[in-house]
């Protein structure tokens, strides 16, 4: 057992973890945002009246949510260099986030400005109301109420997948647990780095499962 946790191992590693930990923190308020952004802007253009723009944007959320994020992370991370440009892993992080999450989140934003009846935007105009300010005033706030626990579960997803910085060198929680593991030739460090994982995200996931029990009798 204590091949596996060795509590001496974990303290002397703590720094390295601590250090991880803010990475990952960082990094998630990097590309959650990102992300967020990329699919309100993609949900809103699929409302386009123009039909090429609806088709490329439909292409494009397709492209990103069938690609692997792994591999788009080590393509733009180890491709771009041979087309001359080199960008550092969390520029590669925050591009490959804004393209594979953003086309989850437009999915989602999408499918709940879809459940809004549409006699509710008619209505609107009928008032007066432009195009954009029926999205915002009548259409939007509705859709996310209706998505909000498919919207926190996405963020999930995505803080857990910042892990995948430590493939380009992003010295994040498990990256640094890695660090430390080669260090000491002990697992301990990793054990360390899943429990930080699940505190940190524990949170979330209580908010979560109280929106969905909210959400249910409206289902």
């Amino acid at each position: 057992m204590s091949d596996f946790f060795d509590a001496g191992i974990i303290l002397a590693a703590w720094p390295m973890l601590w250090r991880g930990l803010l990475t990952t923190l960082a990094l998630s308020a990097l590309v959650v945002p990102l992300g967020l952004a990329a699919g309100f802007g993609l949900a809103l253009l699929s409302t386009s009246r123009s039909r090429a723009v609806r088709w490329g944007v439909i292409g494009w959320t397709d492209l990103f949510r069938a690609f692997p994020p792994l591999v788009l992370l080590i393509l733009l991370y180890g491709g771009l260099p041979f087309a001359g440009l080199e960008l550092g892993g969390v520029a590669c992080m925050a591009i490959a986030f804004f393209l594979n999450t953003g086309s989850y989140y437009s999915e989602v934003i999408r499918a709940g400005m879809e459940s809004v009846p549409p006699g509710q935007s008619e209505a609107a105009r009928s008032l007066g109301l432009g195009t954009w300010q029926t999205l915002r005033t009548i259409v939007l706030p509705q859709a996310l109420r209706r998505v909000l626990p498919d919207l926190v579960s996405n963020t999930l997803e995505v803080v857990k997948l910042t892990s995948l910085a430590s493939v380009v060198a992003v010295p994040e929680l498990l990256y640094q647990a890695r660090q430390a593991q080669s260090l000491t030739y002990n697992p301990s460090p990793i054990f360390a780095a899943a429990v930080l994982y699940a505190v940190a995200l524990w949170p979330f996931v209580k908010i979560l499962r109280r929106l969905e029990q909210r959400a249910a009798p409206s289902r």
